[in-house]
């Protein structure tokens, strides 16, 4: 059966495809790529992180992942200050609710 391991990095994409024998894991796949448990931030199989035991079929894409340089959350939170946004701190109906019940007591 033949796999391929997808790396992105911040400046390329390294492919590379391997053969294996019917039944391999993808910590087999790994050992095969000369991928030590060091080197190894994160893995899976088409886009899902799945455990090392996983069973490959043929025509598999294992992608190694990144590490993430920064926490999305505040990534996102960091923009929306340099761009001049108010964050309310709630949803737009949440407001309008609070006000309509504050107004009516």
């Amino acid at each position: 059966m033949r796999v391929t391991l997808v790396s992105a990095w911040a400046d390329r994409v390294d492919e590379r495809a391997i053969e294996l024998a019917q039944g391999a894991t993808l910590g087999d796949a790994l050992i095969a790529l000369g991928i030590n448990d060091s080197s190894l931030a994160d893995v899976g199989i088409w886009g899902k992180s799945v455990p090392l035991d996983t069973p490959l079929k043929d025509g598999d894409r294992i992608e190694q992942y990144r590490p993430l340089i920064a926490d999305p959350k505040l990534a996102r939170h960091r923009r929306a200050n340099e761009q001049g946004y108010r964050w309310q701190g709630r949803t737009r109906r949440a407001a309008k609710a609070k006000q309509a019940t504050e107004s009516s007591a």
